[in-house]
């Protein structure tokens, strides 16, 4: 299996059962990858993995839920037995909870869970990862981020975000900081690490209340995945390309 995957870029992306993630997974096996279908039901991402691999692409499954320790590591392992190295992780799994949501009435636990989904899944995810990354020749990690998390956005009265988001919003902002964190920790790698912002998407996220479509959404996720060696690292992006912290 290592012969005849060594000269294959190799793609994991969490959360890739359906909505954005399968989009951005159908988006990087049309490009002849091999990529890992991350998901947390088991079932799901069989069932991912069978459309995909109808379509033509290269999808192998891989029991993920990214707030469970145990998980992870044996995702790891199941990535290096496969394949022996990663070349793209793209940390796309996500939970939104309630929307609008004001801070007055949060529930504390339910902050919790989506921070652990949000923010410290991807940081578990991205440290599991990070062996195999190492020994890509162009590695690549992208992030799920959302506009809502600029705080130059959320703070300009002439933008609208949708409302009042006290659990969400925090946790992508947040998020964003991790990212700048892991970009200047590893400058001086070949990694490059960037957010994306995939827009309103039509998604179970927003009870499909969104304008775009997931496979417009899963666009800018690829371009990052696919940028250069002299591509940019530590930003935030979207369609029409960098947006404000």
């Amino acid at each position: 299996m290592l012969a005849d995957m060594s000269e294959q870029t190799i793609a994991l992306v969490t959360g890739a059962n359906k909505g954005i993630g399968y989009e951005i997974a159908a988006g990087l096996g049309a490009l002849g990858w091999s990529v890992g279908i991350g998901a947390r039901d088991r079932g799901r991402g069989a069932q991912a993995v069978a459309a995909l691999c109808a379509r033509g692409v290269d999808a192998f499954a891989v029991p993920l839920d990214v707030t469970d320790d145990a998980d992870v590591r044996a995702a790891a392992r199941l990535v290096e037995e496969r394949a022996g190295r990663l070349d793209v992780l793209v940390n796309n799994a996500g939970a939104a909870g309630g929307w609008p949501d004001e801070p007055t009435s949060l529930d504390p636990a339910a902050l919790l869970r989506l921070v652990d989904t949000n923010v410290v899944g991807v940081v578990r995810v991205t440290n599991a990862m990070l062996p195999l990354l190492r020994r890509s020749a162009h590695p690549r990690i992208v992030n799920q981020s959302s506009h809502v998390g600029s705080l130059t956005l959320q703070t300009d009265p002439d933008t609208d975000l949708g409302g009042i988001s006290g659990g969400y919003a925090p946790t992508k902002t947040f998020l964003n900081a991790v990212t700048v964190q892991y970009a200047a920790e590893l400058r001086s790698t070949p990694i490059l690490v960037n957010n994306a912002c995939p827009g309103y998407v039509a998604t179970d996220l927003n009870g499909f209340s969104g304008t775009r479509t997931a496979e417009e959404g899963a666009r800018v996720a690829i371009r990052l995945a696919t940028l250069p060696d002299d591509g940019p690292t530590g930003g935030l992006f979207d369609d029409e390309g960098p947006v404000p912290w």
